[in-house]
């Protein structure tokens, strides 16, 4: 008799093969490249940003099963897209907003107290909306950084917010449970926002962090997009922080 050999032997099946990921900041940078990671992982992915056009061109690189334009940290439009979302979700993204530093000499006090109130408020809005709409078992994926933890001028919001969110995160482990919740931490990450945030002075820094960082490369989106997809499909992991800064930290 003989045996057939066995169907797609020493292949690894997809992590996401038929769970649908939902990511909030998805047009660019991080959310995007966690978008086609979770697509190569058989996910379906249904991606959100502020910029419509921006946000189709994302959505036709990845395939991408729907979109929404809306700003996630307007509340009401946070609720709106949770009430029109099919359940059940298996995984959220957040990557949407942006650091804002300045000396407390120059601080714009009204938008660094928005700017605390719309990124607390997202994590908390995502949280809430989450409980019957995604499953049992899945997760809500935050995005913080590495880069606040150190004390320096010009940092005083950064720092707070970088504080604030791990414990934050831990928290909601245990308040939304069994939804899982956890925070991946970049440090320098090569995308669109980093090249806004340092202009001219992007290419020096590239060279920098070749040139000490352990890994001897600098870290890309791609990066942080593994290890996203990895929090994603590994059901034993909630409630914490992960780092991905390429040794940056230990400098």
């Amino acid at each position: 008799m003989t045996t057939a050999p066995a169907a797609g032997r020493g292949e690894r099946a997809p992590q996401l093969a038929g769970q649908t990921v939902v990511v909030i900041g998805g047009s660019a940078g991080i959310g995007l490249e966690t978008a086609r990671k979770a697509r190569a992982e058989g996910a379906d992915v249904v991606l959100t940003g502020r910029d419509p056009g921006r946000l189709q061109a994302a959505a036709q690189d990845v395939g991408a099963a729907s979109t929404a334009a809306f700003d996630a940290t307007d509340a009401d439009g946070l609720e709106r897209f949770f009430a029109a979302s099919a359940a059940p979700i298996d995984h959220v993204m957040v990557t949407a907003g942006g650091p804002y530093y300045a000396p407390l000499a120059e601080m714009d006090l009204a938008r660094a107290r928005r700017h605390v109130e719309e990124h607390v408020g997202l994590v908390l809005g995502v949280a809430r909306l989450s409980i019957g709409r995604v499953r049992a078992g899945g997760s809500l994926l935050f995005v913080g950084g590495t880069g606040g933890r150190r004390t320096g001028i010009g940092m005083s919001v950064i720092r707070t917010m970088t504080a604030a969110l791990p414990a934050l995160v831990a928290n909601l482990a245990l308040e939304v449970a069994p939804i899982r919740v956890n925070l991946v931490a970049p440090g320098f990450v090569d995308t669109p926002l980093s090249a806004t945030l340092l202009g001219d002075g992007l290419d020096e820094r590239r060279e920098q962090l070749r040139a000490t960082l352990p890994i001897g490369r600098v870290v890309g989106p791609e990066d942080v997009a593994a290890l996203a997809v990895h929090l994603m499909a590994n059901t034993a992991l909630t409630g914490a922080t992960y780092d991905v800064d390429g040794g940056q930290q230990l400098l």
